[in-house]
């Protein structure tokens, strides 16, 4: 389920977005607080060292970033996942075309790793 937002979410990105544009189309907190409201879950929950998990829902801990952030958002992921006792997920906000190929490197090591994107 997650996945099949997660793609109706990057397609929508992807056609209104202007090829011309150089900053983010939104703030990461306004994709993190629409969608974590439409899954029932807590934005920035606090752990016990200070580090924000960006939605915690009842089974997973996810990490958002901007595509060209990809490898920064496995290891938020599964760190979050770790601390939480939840399973690791990751919303990764494509904005444009080349945007796709840090898709692509990120569900190669999802897939090893079990992260849920």
């Amino acid at each position: 389920m997650i996945r099949k937002i997660f793609i109706f979410c990057s397609v929508s990105l992807l056609l209104f977005c202007s090829a011309a544009a150089a900053a983010h189309l939104y703030p990461e907190k306004d994709y993190q607080r629409k969608w974590c409201a439409e899954h029932n879950g807590v934005t920035e929950h606090v752990l016990d060292d200070d580090a924000r998990v960006d939605c915690l829902t009842d089974e997973y801990a996810i990490e958002f970033d901007f595509a060209s952030k990809w490898a920064e958002a496995i290891g938020q992921s599964l760190y979050y996942a770790e601390k939480t006792g939840k399973k690791p997920g990751i919303v990764l906000i494509l904005e444009k075309d080349g945007d796709k190929r840090h898709l692509r490197r990120l569900l190669k090591v999802s897939e090893k790793y079990h992260i849920r994107v």
